[in-house]
């Protein structure tokens, strides 16, 4: 066991560096690569990625912040340098250690459905559109997707593969929870929970997936959430299921769609802006659904990622803020993670 253990670490260590994630503490010598052997008086270029030559204590925390920008228009905005960046930790200014544009870093999404009785007349389009999105994102080999469903209960469908015709069989599994039933057609044990057929507990499938399925993965981590936003029978609170998602770098992105009573936007528009994901509100039509996919898929491939040194290297297990901004373009949006989690104190 000891020696999976270290083998574990060196994969974890060494997958750091080609995917960087939000801010964490596994991430503490992952950023900072050694210099290259075939020319040494060659700068790098910012533009490229390239960092300048800077020293870092050993055991200091790099936090890794991924982030989207866009104009007014909602266009992308691909051709900033590391000298356009200001970055800020609880309002107080940091200095960029590393940036660069990330458009084909592998991703590990969840796709978490709500089957609850609200999403009856709408899940056959958000079981077609899934399929084309599944068909249309993974790439074999380097990306990874599960499926969960959830009501009551959050229920592992098919677990993480790079196998799209997996997922999409997964997929045509899904069903509507009957009220009366306490597992899901599929038979799978529940992530989380007694069974509570019928509600809907979107913060405890939140943070059950967080936590269970994709914390132990590399990379980026993504929820692509499916549900009408009414949360009725969560043991856990959204600031629960919003805080587990800072400590395990997941990125959501929302789909709000369901019947007739409507969608709760307000919730959807909270939880995937303090994640620094973007929410989608399409008509119940499987055309703007694939719209909805697509858009989320642009989104991933065309992000930044920066890395700083925290000015602050207490490590008190504080939540610290973390601002991104654009130097002289106040009509610019950037979207990233609110903020991060900062070590704890020994022994604590």
């Amino acid at each position: 066991m000891k020696y999976i253990r270290v083998y574990f670490v060196a994969i974890v260590l060494a997958a750091c560096i080609a995917f960087p994630s939000v801010s964490t503490t596994r991430l503490v010598h992952a950023q900072a690569p050694p210099p290259s052997q075939k020319d040494k008086s060659k700068k790098p270029n910012a533009e490229e990625g390239g960092q300048d030559d800077q020293v870092i204590k050993l055991g200091t925390q790099l936090v890794t912040v991924p982030f989207n920008v866009t104009d007014k228009k909602n266009k992308y905005i691909n051709d900033l340098t590391k000298a356009d960046i200001d970055i800020f930790e609880d309002s107080k200014p940091q200095q960029v250690f590393s940036f660069e544009r990330q458009t084909d870093l592998p991703i590990t999404i969840a796709m978490l459905i709500d089957i609850s009785g609200s999403e009856q007349f709408t899940l056959p389009t958000e079981v077609s559109a899934g399929k084309k999105f599944f068909r249309r994102v993974l790439r074999a080999k380097k990306d990874l997707a599960a499926v969960v469903t959830f009501e009551g209960e959050a229920e592992l469908v098919q677990g993480l593969t790079s196998d799209a015709s997996k997922l999409q069989r997964a997929l045509d599994d899904v069903r509507i929870s009957v009220p009366s039933a306490s597992v899901s057609s599929v038979g799978t044990p529940p992530i989380n929970g007694n069974s509570r057929a019928g509600s809907t507990a979107i913060w405890d499938a939140l943070f059950s997936v967080s936590s269970d399925l994709l914390a132990p993965e590399a990379g980026r981590r993504v929820i692509v959430l499916i549900t009408d936003g009414e949360d009725t029978s969560s043991r856990l609170k959204m600031k629960d299921a919003i805080e587990r998602t800072w400590r395990n770098e997941v990125i959501i992105y929302a789909i709000g769609i369901g019947g007739p009573d409507g969608v709760d936007s307000g919730v959807l528009k909270k939880v995937t802006f303090e994640t620094g994901g973007r929410a989608f509100f399409p008509r119940n039509t499987e055309a703007d659904l694939e719209t909805a996919f697509a858009q989320i898929d642009e989104d991933l491939r065309s992000q930044y990622i920066l890395a700083y040194q925290p000015g602050n290297e207490s490590k008190d297990g504080s939540f610290r803020t973390i601002q991104v901004k654009i130097k002289n373009h106040a009509d610019l949006t950037v979207r990233h993670r609110r903020g991060y989690f900062a070590p704890s104190p020994k022994g604590s």
